[in-house]
């Protein structure tokens, strides 16, 4: 066996960008829940703390940070410098900042990732966090545009469309019925409570204070309770707030290197980072997007939906994400076996880093060798990587 294992590691190459280290602070309501009065620096600076102290890795072996975050105001650039700085990085460790709406936690791992492919850098962290409580929502102010000239544009104006009415959108362009959607929540609470009580998000969570938990998920949620609450973005529509994701805080950080780097520091491989594609979707159904991005993904790294063990893909709505995996073809079994963020709350700049980490642990447990994370995009976009975790890998 190890002769074996000695081989196929010969055989891979020293290049690969590998995951070394992942993880996440609990997710909490926003406005309610724990870390409503925590300021998002400190829940950067935690997660980032953390990554030095599980990988032994020196502030300064760490050559680039890429941050992402939706909400915050322009200023939040020099904040994560600053959580970095206080987290123990030196001034030479430099750090970016990215946007790309929902997937913005996914795009600053892809951006370190290409950054060592690419030979830029050897060792580098991508992470995201999100304080929808101290940065909501309803508190975005409009694009500053030309709005003579957008007018002329549909397209361009349904980049405005509230993201809860492209939900209605997907509902009515495609016959999806409340009834489903509200189903489709209960399990995603269901398997997100079995999961904690299971203890499954014990080692990819570090704690931010005393605060050592999740606390968005509900463990008394049925179809019945459900179907009592009233739509939200339309009087006669489906979508309320028991069938989209809860609003969020939280932060999560993810390390990758070479593996000529991790072999060297006698890291465990966590995971190799495979593929990543982002592809555009018509705005007005923007929660589309991951039926387009998983195929473009997998076609890129060779792979069909049947080789992929597990899929984490973004819960924005009920409405999206169902029709999403029934349009795939995707074994509902294989799907957000944890819950997804109806259940555990969407950070948004924080979920694609958040889907990385809990995606390897969960690789490791059932011994998966290829994952897929995925989310749809506002403004119409859907974005998707591959993971594989080698057989001999262990944590």
């Amino acid at each position: 066996r190890r002769l074996i294992d000695s081989l196929i590691m010969e055989m891979r190459s020293l290049d690969d960008v590998v995951i070394v280290c992942g993880v996440r602070t609990p997710l909490c309501r926003s406005r309610k829940g724990s870390l409503k009065d925590v300021p998002p620096s400190t829940l950067l600076t935690t997660v980032l703390k953390e990554t030095l102290a599980r990988t032994n890795l020196d502030g300064a072996e760490v050559e680039d940070i890429c941050v992402g975050n939706v909400l915050g105001p322009p200023s939040s650039a020099a904040t994560w410098r600053m959580a970095s700085l206080v987290a123990g990085f030196p001034n030479n460790t430099s750090l970016s900042a990215v946007n790309r709406q929902c997937s913005s936690g996914l795009q600053a791992v892809a951006n370190i990732a290409n950054s060592i492919k690419a030979g830029n850098i050897k060792v580098g962290i991508g992470c995201g966090v999100e304080s929808m409580t101290q940065t909501p929502m309803h508190k975005m102010k409009p694009p500053e545009v030309d709005w003579e000239i957008m007018q002329r544009n549909q397209e361009a104006m349904d980049c405005l469309i509230p993201m809860g009415v492209t939900s209605e959108n997907i509902v009515k362009e495609y016959g999806l019925s409340r009834k489903a959607l509200d189903y489709f929540s209960v399990q995603s609470h269901k398997k997100a409570a079995k999961a904690q009580a299971m203890g499954k998000f014990d080692a990819e969570i570090v704690p931010v204070g005393s605060v050592i938990k999740d606390d968005g998920i509900r463990t008394n949620n049925s179809v019945e309770v459900l179907s009592m609450l009233k739509p939200v973005f339309d009087k006669n529509g489906s979508t309320t707030a028991g069938n989209s994701s809860q609003t969020t805080d939280g932060a999560s950080a993810v390390v990758l290197m070479t593996r000529r780097e991790a072999l060297k520091r006698r890291l465990p491989i966590m995971g190799i980072w495979r593929g990543f594609a982002v592809k555009g979707v018509p705005p007005r159904i923007m929660g589309v997007g991951p039926a387009i991005a998983i195929p473009a993904v997998l076609k890129q790294c060779n792979l069909s939906i049947s080789d992929i063990g597990v899929f984490e893909i973004n819960e924005a709505f009920a409405s999206q994400a169902l029709w999403c995996i029934s349009e795939l073809m995707i074994p509902v079994e294989k799907v957000n076996p944890n819950g997804g963020a109806i259940a555990l709350g969407h950070p948004l700049g924080c979920t694609g880093a958040r889907q990385v980490t809990t995606i390897i642990h969960e690789m490791h447990r059932e011994k998966h060798r290829y994952g897929v994370i995925s989310m749809c995009i506002g403004t119409g976009m859907g974005a998707a990587a591959v993971i594989e975790v080698e057989p001999f890998s262990n944590l």
